[in-house]
């Protein structure tokens, strides 16, 4: 029985672009909608206190423009950034250990560490009705911390997979297999992201088919430049089934 991974394309890039010019071109609202007609089973959005790429107010526009699923992901170390989640009620927030000026993200929680803290932050969103996930790296010890601090997925950091990849896809892919399996074991929700493409999205779906969700945004962009955005996010989907 096939299983069905959605596929969340995160928009902070066309934000990036619109602003790097100033005024509205790209339509971040409309670049939205047309991804979801194109396909996408939802949104993902990265607001950062700066605004440098997705701004607050898109934020705000999106939720009442889309009706597919909406995920915002940031730093819950931010007032701001935790009360605009309350007040635009996505259905799933992601929690990523940001620094501030943070290029990208680029590490998961230590959930040990931080279990007190998670613990706190993911009843605070999952009492206002809204689906939390947190960001690990696949280590087991670091799944076993996300069920204990209650949350309801996690998003696993992908970036080492794909740093990987093309040298030993294999090896690349084992420690994710052993925290999915670890994850599914608790009763965890599994989402994906960070640096997937074209070339290592379906090798990761095959070793792990209980995805539920993968988010992808920078590679999904680069190529829509040459192939065109209706078509590559197709061509996504297609590398989920």
């Amino acid at each position: 029985m096939s299983y069905t991974t959605k596929l969340s394309v995160n928009i902070n890039k066309i934000a990036t672009l619109r602003n790097s010019r100033g005024g509205n071109n790209p339509d971040v609202l409309k670049a939205a909608r047309d991804i979801e007609r194109f396909g996408a089973d939802g949104i993902t959005v990265h607001p950062r206190p700066d605004e440098r790429h997705i701004r607050y107010s898109d934020v705000r526009a999106i939720k009442k423009a889309i009706t597919t699923e909406f995920n915002i992901e940031g730093n819950c170390r931010e007032q701001k950034f935790i009360d605009l989640v309350l007040e635009t009620k996505p259905n799933q927030v992601t929690l990523v250990p940001d620094e501030l000026g943070q290029i990208t993200s680029d590490h998961g929680w230590d959930t040990i560490k931080n279990k007190d803290y998670l613990t706190e932050m993911i009843s605070l969103f999952r009492n206002a009705g809204i689906r939390v996930s947190i960001f690990v790296d696949p280590d087991v010890k670091m799944v076993e911390g996300a069920a204990a601090a209650g949350t309801d997925r996690i998003e696993l950091y992908t970036e080492g997979y794909a740093s990987a990849y093309l040298q030993n896809p294999q090896k690349a892919i084992t420690p994710y297999v052993a925290a999915a399996q670890k994850a599914k074991a608790l009763g965890l929700g599994l989402n994906a992201g960070h640096d997937f493409d074209m070339h290592n999205l379906a090798f990761f779906k095959q070793h792990i088919p209980w995805l539920d969700e993968v988010s992808i945004g920078h590679a999904l962009i680069c190529d829509a430049l040459y192939l065109g955005l209706e078509n590559t996010v197709q061509l996504y989907k297609r590398q989920l089934k």
